[in-house]
């Protein structure tokens, strides 16, 4: 019962840090009508929590290694909540952005430290629906933020919203360090050598850089979905917006059904090498759908967005493995940094090809691009049975 508990409060713990780092882009009307921001400058002040934590991530996860999960997580979260209280404060988008710039870094502790701990209480026969749940807090997230931040942002600007995520993490860091217990380790003889850098041979840099690469498709479609529903089928904002939802259901449930397929094979890498084949399929249907649009378009869309989710908690299982309980903190500070810089990459990037080549060729490309993960994705034995 105890690790269902960790399992819980870690998945908690990453989904009021989600909602910090996803709720802020809806707030970006209320910035341009009250603050009369252009587009481009309210997209920097909301980026400015990502630049944070990309800053962090691997230092983070040393210091879970080191001193465990608990303190990190706790740490973390209450400077988050003491950051954010500050930055609602202060006059100024400036300082304003430096607040929520240093808060994102406070709040990597979480994504460094909260799969470690869901790690290291699950044997290999459940860890990966473990970290398939746990990889549920981004949809959860995104969900919250979706339906509490927009009127939250009208009513009470942003001061509001980041007051609202202080609010959250002040309440999860103290449940958190009230109910949390550090997984079990493995002692060390006494005298004994250091664990082996895990980094010396290739598994871990070609898990990192397949992830990183099906990163691409996955934010291709959560950043152009509405746009595209809008642009090429005609939708409103509104039903597009509905329509999506469905899409973060089937996101949530994607990485749960790879979690527990990869517990039945004994294997992470390969379900998601297999995945990462009908992520190319599936984009490539989308593609065909940009260029003769039907309903099918939409449907194709919708699992897109659902399916391209569904190799993280694959990656994360697969790198903590491979990386060692002495390790995999670091090391999945070095998965989140790939994949977060994948993340703030692909949308600046694939608009610009969109506009001026059409949705059908950006498609097509992040499709491509899951093929390659396909011949990057490392050939591994089934998974260890400790962390």
């Amino acid at each position: 019962m105890r690790r269902w508990t960790m399992l819980a409060l870690g998945t908690a713990a990453q989904t009021v840090a989600c909602t910090f780092l996803y709720g802020l882009p809806y707030t970006s009307e209320t910035l341009r009508r009250d603050s009369g921001l252009a587009l481009g400058e309210v997209g920097l002040l909301v980026a400015c929590p990502t630049f944070g934590l990309l800053l962090t991530l691997i230092a983070w996860g040393a210091m879970a290694d080191r001193f465990g999960e608990r303190v990190v997580i706790t740490s973390g979260l209450a400077m988050t909540a003491v950051l954010l209280s500050l930055g609602a404060t202060v006059n100024g988008l400036v300082p304003l952005g430096v607040f929520l710039a240093l808060a994102g870094a406070a709040s990597a502790s979480v994504s460094a430290a909260s799969g470690r701990l869901v790690v290291g209480w699950f044997s290999a026969r459940e860890r990966g629906l473990a970290m398939g749940i746990r990889q549920t807090s981004t949809p959860l997230g995104m969900g919250i933020a979706a339906l509490v931040v927009p009127t939250l942002a009208a009513r009470d600007g942003i001061e509001g919203t980041v007051l609202f995520c202080a609010a959250l993490c002040g309440v999860v860091a103290v449940l958190v360090g009230s109910l949390t217990t550090d997984p079990p380790r493995p002692a060390r003889p006494a005298g004994g050598k250091p664990a082996a850098n895990p980094y010396r041979h290739s598994g871990l840099w070609r898990i990192h850089a397949s992830s990183a690469l099906l990163c691409v498709p996955q934010f291709a479609t959560n950043a152009f979905a509405m746009v595209f529903l809008i642009d090429v089928r005609g939708w409103s904002a509104v039903h597009a917006g509905q329509l999506l939802v469905l899409s973060q259901v089937l996101g949530a449930l994607s990485r749960v059904v790879a979690g527990r397929w990869s517990d039945r094979v004994g294997s992470r890498v390969r379900p998601m090498r297999q995945l990462s084949v009908c992520i190319a399929v599936v984009m490539g249907a989308t593609a065909l759908g940009a260029l003769r649009p039907s309903p099918l378009t939409d449907l194709a869309m919708i699992v897109a967005c659902g399916i391209t989710a569904s190799t993280n908690g694959l990656a994360f299982t697969a790198t903590a493995e491979l990386a060692g309980s002495a390790w995999s903190g670091r090391a999945m500070g070095v998965q989140n940094t790939g994949q977060n810089l994948a993340a703030s990459l692909t949308p600046p990037l694939l608009g610009g090809l969109i506009a001026s080549a059409g949705y059908a060729r950006g498609f097509m490309l992040a499709g491509a691009l899951a093929v390659a993960a396909c011949f990057v994705i490392p050939a591994l034995n089934g998974p260890k049975t400790h962390s």
